[in-house]
């Protein structure tokens, strides 16, 4: 790193608050030792999957020696379930009976659409072209199911307006579902600000966190949101198969979930095997039960996956450790230099130059094909798509790692 490069880490670092750069001095970024790489890999793909760190995987170690049950002895899981929701929950500032386990992202944003009544003939909903790409088919198919869907279009500058929003949005309006930070090119929402004009219109809002839970501030007291969901195999850095639905708790009575799980309930009675206590009154019941009181209640339906758990429970602490506004300051100072020299070398942004993600796209005709060779052979990892390359930063990446991809990028 030479001079310019501090100068450049200082000043992006001074774009945020003081504590938060302060933060982002004193957690000692970029912390590579916490992570397993190679010195011939240079990793820049953590917004498509995160690695798992040491501590992480030491925590999955500990698991696995749970059910092995070696010599018969079965030590400790290592976690407990009701705590990494808590964790979870502390992250976005939410209540943990606001959380619910489910698989992913996908399944909590199609759990709430289910819950609220969706498809319905002549509802109303409004959505975005810088939502999740896996997402925009299933409003295809509200709109099939007689669903009248919105879709707002991004503008050059990659941007949603709030004032297409705005004029979206209407009396009678069922949901608005977007990305809080968008997968395409790292853009984010005034979350806060699509909240109050969904709700003066009587409708609710539903956000991806996918891209914002452990890398950008979620606050989802400040900003209102009514629902929200992501996966622990991003930012949280954890695994496949297991994320978070955040229910806000005055939403959850309006919700009617079409399914209910052994997870889902508070208590079980059986009345049908020998010794059960007999059904009060007398009757044909063959179980008494009763669902828990909370968004787990309304979407535990099953088993989750408790590998994920564990390394979701280490992972969510080193997050909080660290704090989600120093790793911002530390990706801001990378993807700085991104967007500064980028457009210098003919790639064209689809970033704005004033997001806080850490993610930097650019567009280019063929880029899979033109990149590939190139980036492999300086081992270099980034997304590459059919016309769109992304640049996505994390905690233990640093500027050399920056100058490495510029140096090994053709210019366009």
């Amino acid at each position: 790193m030479n001079r310019r490069d501090v100068l450049r880490l200082a000043g992006a670092a001074a774009s945020v608050p003081a504590a938060s750069a302060a933060g982002a001095a004193s957690a000692g970024f970029p912390d590579r030792e916490a992570f397993f790489f190679p010195a011939d890999l240079c990793y820049l793909d953590s917004g498509t999957m995160h690695p798992v760190s040491r501590g992480a995987r030491a925590a999955l170690d500990q698991y696995m020696s749970y059910r092995t049950v070696a010599k018969g002895r079965a030590p400790e899981s290592g976690f407990d379930d009701d705590e990494v929701r808590a964790k979870f929950a502390r992250l976005i500032n939410a209540d943990p009976a606001e959380i619910a386990y489910v698989q992913s992202t996908t399944a909590g944003e199609n759990l709430i659409l289910q819950a609220l009544g969706l498809p319905a003939r002549g509802a109303h909903v409004v959505t975005d072209t810088l939502h999740f790409f896996g997402s925009l088919p299933t409003y295809g198919e509200l709109a099939r199911n007689g669903v009248e869907v919105t879709w707002i279009k991004a503008t050059k500058d990659g941007r949603i307006l709030l004032d297409d929003i705005e004029r979206a949005v209407r009396k009678g309006t069922r949901l608005v579902a977007l990305s809080q930070v968008s997968t395409i090119n790292g853009f984010e929402h005034d979350l806060k600000r699509v909240c109050e004009i969904a709700h003066a219109k009587g409708a609710l809002v539903y956000a991806d966190i996918v891209h914002a839970a452990g890398c950008v501030p979620v606050d989802v007291r400040a900003t209102g949101v009514d629902f929200a969901a992501c996966s622990g195999y991003k930012w949280l850095q954890g695994d496949f198969g297991l994320g978070f639905l955040y229910v806000r708790r005055d939403r959850q009575a309006l919700l009617r979930p079409p399914q209910l799980g052994y997870y889902g309930l508070s208590a079980f009675t059986p009345h049908y095997l020998p010794y059960d206590p007999p059904a009060d009154p007398p009757g044909e019941q063959v179980v008494d039960y009763a669902r828990r009181d909370d968004a787990q209640g309304l979407f535990g339906i099953g088993t989750y996956s408790h590998t994920g758990l564990a390394l979701l429970n280490h992972s969510l602490d080193y997050i909080q450790r660290l704090t989600v506004p120093a790793i911002q300051a530390h990706a801001q100072a990378l993807t700085t230099r991104l967007k500064d020299e980028l457009p210098r070398r003919g790639h064209e942004l689809l970033t704005p130059q004033d997001a806080r993600t850490p993610m930097v796209a650019c567009t280019l005709k063929d880029a899979r094909k033109r990149l590939a060779g190139p980036l492999k052979e300086a081992g270099v990892r980034i997304t590459l798509s059919a016309n769109r390359f992304r640049v996505s930063v994390s905690v233990f990446n640093g500027m050399d790692d920056i100058e490495r991809l510029l140096a090994a990028l053709p210019r366009a």
